[in-house]
């Protein structure tokens, strides 16, 4: 066999590791998912090639820059220094690999690219076959027929047909290639408006770049003119580009002095047990009880199961064995559930699977839908829901899923209705850490230590990523009864920490009902009228058509609205505009911040933020959701993500029905599309429920006095903080009233308030120090929340639920200020979202008792919206808001507005 030499590209993967893994830390708070993610690659290749690889490196940059920063200052340039938290982890990373077997290299004044290419260089003399493990282009141009790459992340590898397949050029042109596209990581410049298809065009119909530049004449367009403006700099770009294959290495880094050893098990032990790598460590050890002495990421330690001694994983393909399991899912005190489908869209996607587990590592999958050559006979689809339609829709069936609100959608597309959901283990780990992602395979890294087959590692990504129902059947088995297994295991060691605290526990409880509703939302989707957007369509986009005429009068010539560097040059350059904020690149900032700000002075600024309001608006919503209307039931249907806002708000999205302007005319007029399909559209508010929760919170005695009343809260604080009587209170009064009793609760300060008053700081510190001496209480729970949310990391809502602020343990300056300013807000937009969460279970509940036929469509921040029989506007006008205002007692009123329209504008 021929010697193989295994070089990793290991600064490649620690960027990608630490942007892929979860926020992991250990019990003393220090990062380590990147270090995680590290490892595993490693793990991995030494698995995979442990039968052809003998030697093998893992390179990585030296601190300090190298030789192209000395060619080209600006090489690197846009990017951002490392991040603190992966900067901590590099010194283990290295440790751990060194332990692993791995020879670990970092060379001075050269990139890890240029040692890799050295090495790859030296191994080809030596009569070596040379394995590059990396996630950067670049290196293929090291492809020869002794060097090939692979991309552990993504299982794809690049022989020189690779390469050709993937960039459309060989090997020995992707510097060409590299010259025309640039590199906007490393800030090479290429050629401006030239990407991949053109560069492999170009280069296939030319042959080199040196022939492209001698016919560049020839090429018309704005690509060739690009293409001629770009040579000058062709040769810099070159040496920038070319990996350096001569490196001087020391003698201890020749090819033949680099075995791959065995590991270091005290050392890995060392490292597994400090940074709290939980089945490594018992793998290490060769205990299967044995866990880190101390790991933050569990709560109770003791509540963590073994992994099972063994796995059974069964695929069901005849009727014997899918009866065997059919008593087993009706026995069996809870069964974890779920479901492989066609699409990620609710609405769309199409059954190719089930697998249930009923026991740690028993699980099994039951295919319906695969069409891969060579899949054996499965069941018929109709056969076998027909058979578990019973359990399926048994309420009294104990059922276990994560994320059971998308399968339950995907059993209604097959005609079943999911019943007897009692646990969802994404709602779960939501409601322990709402700060966390929540998706099945970081939660097993987390929770139990275990990472199993992933989506992409079974389908591809991008434009070669597969269907489900295409991948072989025995990985797509393995795959399915793992996930069911996995959250079967997760349900038992999340459970117990919910149930640990009861305002944790009731929480929860009130996600799975909400669940229940948003099916039904979501199912029931929003009618819509295209004529109407249409419409809205054509005169925005003539409104977009006049503010562009007057920004070339304001500018005194002609350009781009949409293009920065335009912008630029006509805002700073040519009119003299002062510059606010550079960004990455060195250019001065055009963003909406930057846009408002200089506003308030000058008119082009304002004009252009108004042309930019228009143009999304209409990209967003008048042009598109005609687009999203479903053809089987004439309705849009949004997607609400349950566990995705850390303060328990829902998010809206496809379409983002949440983020429509209500404080322009032309956004409150995209409301008027949505309309009513059985009559009218009725549409609940809660009244200024923020500044209640706070009046609640705060205990605050004028401020509660002023809800009870019924006073209007703005008017009463105007009269508090300017010193007049409530009729004496003028519509400015009332004005700067509304923006401190709004900015207060969101933890503005007095900057903020003087930008969004338009006055001075002093006076905006004036305003504040008034109302917080009429209202003591409230400057007392903004002190007492910032204590609790430094000390514990946490606050609470009224209800209970958690909110964790994990960027105030140690924050300084700006940072830890926007900590404290969430902190604050949070208990009380957390309680809003606990109220309208238990508004939709209380009303649905009463909608389905009485058996109306209204149907509730839309719930928007504290609103609900309902598409209403005619017969049932009056009952709905009169019972939702007293159901809204009873769900809980707070020592202010609760109240609940209601209007009633032809459509959803007229009606909120």
């Amino acid at each position: 066999m021929k010697k193989t030499l295994l070089l990793v590209d290991g600064s490649s993967y620690l960027y990608r590791a630490y942007h892929a893994m979860p926020d992991l830390r250990n019990a003393q708070g220090e990062p380590t998912g990147a270090l995680y993610g590290v490892i595993s690659m490693l793990r991995r290749l030494v698995s995979d090639y442990k039968d052809t690889a003998q030697f093998g490196a893992c390179v990585f940059d030296a601190p300090g820059g190298s030789f192209r920063e000395q060619m080209y200052p600006q090489y690197k340039a846009n990017r951002p220094s490392m991040p603190e938290d992966l900067r901590a982890q590099i010194p283990a990373i290295h440790e751990a690999a060194a332990a692993l077997g791995w020879t670990v290299i970092a060379t001075p004044g050269v990139e890890a690219d240029d040692v890799i290419g050295t090495l790859a260089v030296q191994a080809a003399k030596s009569d070596f076959y040379t394995i590059i493990s990396t996630g950067d282009k670049d290196l293929a141009q090291l492809v020869n027929d002794q060097v090939e790459l692979i991309n552990t992340m993504s299982g794809d590898r690049q022989d020189r047909e690779g390469v050709i397949r993937k960039f459309g050029v060989p090997p020995e042109r992707i510097i060409d290639y590299l010259m025309l596209t640039g590199d906007t990581v490393d800030n090479v410049p290429g050629v401006d408006k030239v990407g991949p298809k053109t560069a492999a065009k170009w280069l296939n119909e030319y042959g080199s770049i040196e022939a492209l530049v001698a016919q560049a004449g020839q090429i018309k367009g704005v690509a060739g003119a690009n293409l001629r403006q770009a040579v000058d700099h062709f040769p810099l770009t070159r040496d920038l580009l070319t990996i350096k294959l001569d490196c001087d290495l020391p003698p201890e880094y020749a090819v033949a002095a680099m075995p791959l050893r065995d590991p270091d098990q005290a050392t890995l032990i060392r490292l597994y047990e400090r940074y709290g790598f939980r089945s490594w460590l018992r793998e290490a050890t060769g205990d299967p009880d044995r866990l880190p002495q101390q790991d933050a990421r569990v709560a109770q330690p003791q509540a963590v199961p073994s992994a099972p001694d063994q796995l059974r994983y069964e695929t069901i393909l005849d009727q014997d064995h899918f009866a065997q399991w059919l008593e087993r899912l009706r026995a069996a005190p809870l069964v974890a559930l779920d479901t492989e489908t066609t699409s990620l869209d609710p609405m769309a996607a199409r059954l190719v699977g089930l697998s249930m587990a009923v026991e740690p590592g028993h699980a099994a999958y039951i295919p319906v839908g695969h069409r891969a050559p060579g899949t054996p006979d499965q069941l018929d689809r109709a056969w076998v829901l027909d058979q578990l339609r019973p359990w399926i829709e048994d309420p009294a069936a104990p059922k276990l899923l994560h994320h059971a609100k998308y399968d339950a959608h995907v059993f209604a597309n097959e005609g079943l209705a999911l019943r007897g959901v009692r646990h969802d283990t994404m709602l779960q780990a939501y409601v322990l850490q709402s700060h966390r992602r929540v998706n099945l395979q970081d939660l097993c890294i987390q929770w139990l230590g275990v990472t199993g087959t992933t989506y992409e590692d079974l389908c591809g990504k991008g434009a070669r990523q597969i269907g489900f129902d295409e991948v072989d059947l025995e990985r797509a088995a393995h795959y399915a009864a793992e996930d069911a297994d996995f959250t079967l295991r997760l349900h038992q060691v999340l459970l117990p920490q919910v149930q640990a605290h009861p305002g944790l526990l009731s929480t929860y409880e009130l996600e799975i009902r909400t669940s229940d509703v948003l099916v039904r939302i979501e199912s029931n989707g929003v009618a819509i009228d295209a004529d109407v957007l249409a419409r809205q369509s054509h005169e925005l986009g003539q409104q977009m058509i006049d503010l562009e005429a007057q920004a070339h009068t304001l500018a005194g010539q002609p350009f781009n609205l949409n293009s920065p560097k335009q912008l630029g040059e006509i805002l700073f350059t040519q009119m003299q505009l002062p510059v606010l904020r550079k960004t990455a690149g060195g250019a001065p900032s055009t963003d909406e911040d930057v846009l408002t700000r200089l506003a308030a002075d000058y008119p082009l600024p304002r004009l252009l933020l108004d042309y930019r309001g228009i143009a999304k608006l209409k990209s967003t919503y008048t042009d598109k959701l005609p687009r999203m209307i479903d053809a089987r039931t004439g309705r849009v249907h949004t997607r609400y993500a349950q566990a995705a806002v850390i303060t328990g708000r829902l998010a809206s999205s496809d379409p983002n029905l949440q983020n429509i302007p209500v404080r322009t005319a032309e956004g409150r007029r995209v409301r008027s599309a949505f309309v009513s399909s059985l009559g009218s559209i009725v549409s609940a508010d809660y009244s200024q429920i923020e500044l209640r929760v706070m009046a609640h919170v705060s205990g605050d005695a004028n401020l509660r006095r002023a809800f009870a009343e019924g006073q209007d809260i703005h008017r009463a604080t105007a009269a508090e903080v300017f010193g007049v009587a409530p009729d004496q209170v003028d519509a400015e009064h009332r004005r700067a009233a509304k923006a401190i009793n709004f900015g207060l609760i969101y933890g503005m300060g007095e900057f903020g308030l003087a930008s969004n008053l338009g006055i001075t700081r002093a006076a905006a510190k004036s305003y504040i120090d008034r109302y917080f001496m009429r209202y003591p209480g409230v400057a007392e729970y903004m002190d007492r929340i910032r204590r609790q949310a430094r000390e514990q990391g946490y606050v609470e809502t009224v209800f209970g639920r958690r909110l964790y602020f994990p960027d105030l343990a140690g924050a300084k300056g700006p940072r830890a200020a926007a900590a404290e300013r969430a902190a604050i807000n949070a208990p009380m937009q957390g309680t809003a979202a606990d109220l309208i969460k238990m508004a939709m279970v209380a009303v649905q509940d009463w909608m389905s008792a009485d058996g109306l036929r209204s149907l509730m469509v839309m719930q928007v921040h504290d609103e609900l919206v309902f598409d209403a029989a005619p017969d049932e506007v009056d009952v709905l006008r009169q019972r939702v808001p007293e159901l809204m205002a009873g769900v809980a007692e707070l020592a202010v009123p609760l109240v609940a507005e209601v209007g009633v329209g032809r459509d959803w504008g007229e009606a909120h």
